[in-house]
């Protein structure tokens, strides 16, 4: 047997390529994630000319972050496939990992994305400070209060329109900031690795691959939980809308349960997703060819086409109102009723709020 940097290949096979069914499975994904990501860019394209006058909403944001992220990888099953034909030492070396953890992350932020939006709808009630749950094509979050006088958010309204954003929607920018820095971390170790030291860089490969997927396996539970929690509360409102919006809801917590848990289970179990391929007998290569490709399959591109298809629809026009005169006037005067005491208006107002924040789309 001979090895070339992460591959084994037999000896007397006259390269350092993956072998066919690698290749073939490598090849297979690059083709979905590349229609994943044209469709995505499509439908967000067709979104923005559809209405122009709005800003970064929901629905346009889910469909960049889905589309950048099948297009990195896209690009990295391609760079595999080369990179290990013409024996680039910087893949081995970090390169590699990084091309693979970047389209990951994003996948993961734009799944943080969708629960932070459902813990806004299911705990709006308990939060005095959170304003109403907007729709999906509407601004993405109108919370942040703007100074006069402070030319950045001047420049970010001229450059993003409608991008501000609520508490629950920073951390998750924070989470993404965090992850590139760490992932970034131990791309910096892997390369001091390649050298004579006891770092072994095989082993930080196994270590990131392990966490990653115990943080993916957390988000599958969280979004399955908070899913049956709003599709529980949206129960309770009878409207055709929130009838075909809790189900939409309920599908998608069960997609992604089902599919972040199996991957991150499958990722626990085998390494192969960390481009550590053994290869012994041809069995083994079969093997590890489907266990990449159903990894990545059900863990990236399963999701994503479910999300496109369950945002497919194309958002109102906004119709500009126009002011009219009312020529009748109505007066009317009632005594205050003892009975509409401002305890019973307070729970009115809530009432009516969350009946309005769960009419809106949760997606």
């Amino acid at each position: 047997m001979v090895r070339y940097g992460p591959f084994r290949v037999a000896a007397g096979d006259g390269g350092g390529c993956p072998p066919l069914p690698i290749v073939a499975s490598e090849a297979v994904l690059a083709v979905v994630d590349g229609a994943i990501a044209t469709a995505a860019f499509v439908q967000l394209t067709r979104i923005h000319r559809h209405n122009q006058q709005q800003g970064w909403t929901r629905q346009k944001i889910f469909h960049f972050m889905i589309g950048l992220s099948n297009i990195v990888f896209l690009l990295y099953f391609l760079s595999t496939i080369i990179a290990t034909c013409q024996r680039w030492i910087c893949w081995v070396h970090g390169c590699g990992f990084v091309l693979m953890a970047s389209p990951q992350i994003l996948l993961l932020a734009s799944f943080l994305l969708l629960l932070s939006f459902w813990v806004d709808l299911c705990h709006q009630t308990n939060d005095e400070d959170e304003e109403d749950v907007r729709s999906h094509h509407e601004a993405l979050l109108d919370r942040t209060k703007t100074k006069p006088g402070i030319r950045p958010v001047t420049i970010r309204r001229r450059c993003f329109p409608g991008m501000q954003l609520g508490s629950r929607q920073k951390f998750v920018i924070l989470v993404l900031v965090l992850s590139f820095v760490v992932m970034f971390a131990f791309a910096i170790l892997i390369w001091v690795g390649r050298g004579e030291n006891p770092i072994d860089s095989s082993l930080l490969k196994r270590v990131y691959l392990d966490v990653f997927s115990v943080v993916v396996l957390v988000l599958g539970g969280a979004l399955a939980c908070y899913g049956a929690l709003l599709f529980s509360k949206m129960s309770k409102v009878r409207s055709e809308t929130v009838s075909t919006e809790k189900w939409k809801v309920a599908s998608l917590a069960v997609v992604s349960l089902i599919c972040f848990s199996s991957s991150a289970i499958l990722a626990l179990v085998t390494n192969v997703p960390v481009l550590l391929y053994w290869y012994s007998t041809d069995a083994d290569i079969v093997n590890n060819a489907v266990i990449l490709f159903v990894y990545y399959f059900i863990g990236s591109s399963v999701p994503s086409g479910f999300v496109l298809w369950i945002m497919r629809d194309m958002p109102h026009r906004h119709a500009v109102e126009r002011p009219t005169e009312s020529r009748v006037v109505t007066l009317f005067r009632e005594r205050p009723s003892n009975v509409q005491d401002p305890q019973w208006r307070t729970a009115v107002t809530s009432s009516n709020k969350v009946l309005q924040a769960l009419k809106s789309s949760p997606i």
